[in-house]
């Protein structure tokens, strides 16, 4: 029986003519890519995580601050809406009648307008003042020392010693600004200074920048002394005059410091309480008081502690917005600087 040639069966594999492609490597990368991403993940959770323990070693101060703060807000607020004797005893609840007391009280309205202007005078005073003062202290002259330790001396003493000074120095009799003037020529007698009204505020807002230029004049001392010299050096050989250096160099980059003195001068001033309760007590007839001494007349003198703790509240509620509404607009100005620039 005859057979044909045997047929010869092609070795399992490729078609023959065509290249063997290589074997497909995608799931083994796959595979490493994903340990890989599972591997950093768990790093960089590992690395966000925050411990714990600084918290919990923080939490009893925390705590404190706020029992601290927090308590007498509470315990005026409670006054606020209560009527309280003369002795601080609750009698009851009187709801928001303290609070109407105040405002329709005209010497209230009168401390108010006050403080607004008092606030307003003695922070624009302080820093115009204490910016020349600060420039000058900043340059290298013999005796700075001498004179930055003159200028931050009053710093040292008590306000309350320094409004009695001055209250002696304008006195009608033996003051030493009558002596003085009167020996000068300026005037042919003596000027009732704190017992006129028309003089009596004008003389407390020039006291009161006097005392707050030290402070001020710190704040922009530690601005400059971070200001780089070599900027000056520049503009000086690009042929800048000393008036362009100040404007285009020095109070742009003081302008956080000048933000920070205004800031923190105005929650000084707006609730200091020595210089005019010492030199006038919201004399004559009224006339220079501002919230804190009216507040402080209230509780103490005419035995009212219900409406001076409404006081103190409309007080925190000025103070609060103000600083809120400067620091957006400061903010808001920083950010539209930053974006011309850019």
């Amino acid at each position: 029986m005859t057979h044909g040639p045997l047929k010869q069966t092609p070795p399992a594999g490729p078609a023959s003519g065509q290249a063997s492609a290589p074997p497909n490597p995608l799931p083994r990368t796959t595979n490493r890519r994903r340990m890989s991403s599972t591997s950093h993940m768990s790093r960089s959770h590992r690395a966000i995580a925050v411990p714990r323990a600084p918290w919990l070693l923080i939490v009893p101060s925390l705590a404190l601050a706020l029992f601290i703060i927090s308590y007498p807000i509470f315990n005026i607020v409670y006054q606020s809406l209560h009527e309280v004797s003369r002795f601080g005893q609750i009698r009851g609840f009187s709801g928001l009648q303290n609070f109407y007391n105040v405002f329709t009280d005209p010497v209230f309205l009168s401390a108010l307008k006050n403080t607004l202007i008092w606030t307003f005078c003695v922070v624009v005073g302080t820093v115009a003042i204490s910016v020349p003062v600060a420039l000058i202290l900043n340059q290298d002259f013999y005796g700075r020392g001498i004179a930055r330790t003159i200028v931050m001396l009053p710093w040292s003493v008590s306000l309350t010693m320094t409004a009695v000074v001055w209250r002696w120095a304008f006195n009608d009799d033996y003051g030493m600004v009558n002596v003085t003037l009167q020996r000068l020529g300026m005037i042919s007698g003596p000027i009732h200074w704190l017992a006129t009204p028309q003089y009596a505020f004008p003389v407390e807002i020039a006291v009161g920048i006097l005392v707050s230029i030290p402070f001020s004049t710190t704040i922009l001392l530690g601005g400059l002394s971070s200001v780089p010299s070599d900027i000056y050096e520049a503009a000086r050989i690009d042929g800048a005059s000393a008036w362009q250096q100040f404007r285009q160099l020095t109070l742009p980059l003081l302008k956080p410091f000048i933000n920070m003195a205004i800031l923190l001068n105005v929650i000084y001033v707006f609730n200091s309480f020595p210089i005019i309760w010492v030199m006038t007590q919201g004399g004559p007839d009224d006339s220079t008081h501002i919230l804190v001494t009216y507040l402080y007349e209230l509780g103490f003198r005419l035995g009212r502690p219900g409406e001076a703790a409404a006081v103190s509240l409309i007080m925190l509620v000025i103070l609060f917005a103000f600083s809120v509404a400067y620091l957006r607009v400061q903010a808001r100005r920083g950010g539209s600087a930053e974006g011309d620039l850019a």
